[in-house]
């Protein structure tokens, strides 16, 4: 397995004067896509915080759902 799919929907935004921090919950349910999710991810949280001169910072919206693909990255070593 090269990577795995999740899908969370924005629960809410909160501002400061610098960033934005988005919190977002796992999607479930019983019918087509949401219901593969449902056996996969049934639950789970992510918050990130986004600085508020970036694009990212204006393209999440509250109750819309969104992909999150996850693989793994190599260690990266510094000297």
């Amino acid at each position: 397995m090269n990577s795995v799919r999740a899908k969370f929907k924005v629960d809410s935004i909160h501002e400061d004067s610098w960033s934005k921090t988005v919190n977002m919950s796992a999607v479930y349910g019983t019918d087509g896509e949401n219901k593969d999710f449902n056996s996969a991810t049934p639950s789970g949280n992510l918050s990130i915080q986004i600085h508020g001169d970036v694009p990212a910072s204006n393209f999440f919206d509250i109750g819309s759902e969104y992909y999150m693909d996850f693989s793994k990255s190599e260690k990266i070593v510094e000297v």
